[in-house]
């Protein structure tokens, strides 16, 4: 990893909840509300680009971790704003806590935190693990 990469930067996605973002079983849309593994996708796209920037050309990242609380609905159509950031760092690991909230017109409520965890891996041992687990 570059030395750029600390505790404490973070990065953000912002997002706008859409139909495909609801929770639905068998095709059946339970809620039209922003859905756990939405939420989980998101955290996990806000954590990578804390990490993206301060990668070597032969390192690659690769998710090991993600544990979220999901606190409140969100609606369709509303925006959710996803923050992570850098909370423990060492030569093979990255930690972000991440913090989602829901954007209204009178401020920001919390809908969701967590903790993302990611290794960080040559690029050719992280081939070969992959390629030793398609066999």
């Amino acid at each position: 990893m570059k030395p750029s990469l600390k505790i404490g930067n973070s990065a953000e996605v912002i997002i706008t909840v859409t139909e495909d973002m609801c929770p639905a079983f068998d095709d059946v849309v339970v809620h039209r509300v922003y859905s756990t593994w939405s939420m989980a996708h998101h955290m996990e796209l806000a954590a990578r680009k804390v990490l993206a920037p301060h990668l070597e050309d032969h390192e690659e990242g690769i998710g090991a971790h993600l544990s979220i609380d999901h606190l409140a609905p969100t609606p369709v159509g509303d925006q959710v704003r996803v923050v992570a950031e850098a909370i423990e760092l060492s030569p093979t690991t990255l930690v972000c806590k991440v913090n989602a909230y829901h954007v209204r017109k009178d401020g920001e409520r919390p809908v969701g935190k967590g903790r993302q965890v990611q290794r960080i891996l040559p690029k050719n041992k992280l081939e070969s693990l992959i390629k030793r687990a398609s066999q």
